[in-house]
């Protein structure tokens, strides 16, 4: 059975740092790429950041760029995101899921690229 589980979440001053992680079972993820997504309120979920299931690509979208870093840890398979220099802007629920074995980008890193989802992780950036 297919289960993702996001912690690390909470609440964090502007310019502060979280790290996100994501661990998963039921399946390995060296055949599949894990995505982070995010939804704040009254918007719609978007993507954030994804790894391909060989690690060896990742893909940012252009708000997170220079701040967040992805990362896996096979061992514990468990997908990371690492969250610097927060924004208000960045206040959602984070959500991790699982997809095909490479990642899309651009317009095609859309939610209806998954059929797996966690339950989601809260952020709160504010002061």
């Amino acid at each position: 059975q297919v289960q993702l589980v996001e912690s690390g979440g909470g609440l964090v001053q502007p310019g502060g740092s979280l790290r996100l992680s994501c661990t998963a079972s039921g399946f390995t993820l060296d055949y599949s790429a894990i995505g982070w997504f995010r939804q704040a309120p009254g918007k719609e979920r978007e993507g954030v950041s994804c790894i391909s299931s060989s690690a060896g690509s990742t893909y940012y979208v252009d708000s997170v760029k220079g701040r967040f870093t992805i990362s896996r840890d096979k061992a514990k398979n468990t997908v990371y995101l690492q969250m610097n220099s927060l924004k208000v802007e960045d206040t959602a629920l984070y959500y991790c899921a699982k997809g095909s074995l490479y990642c899309p980008e651009g317009d095609f890193f859309h939610p209806s690229w998954s059929d797996y989802w966690g339950q989601g992780t809260q952020v709160t950036v504010s002061s």
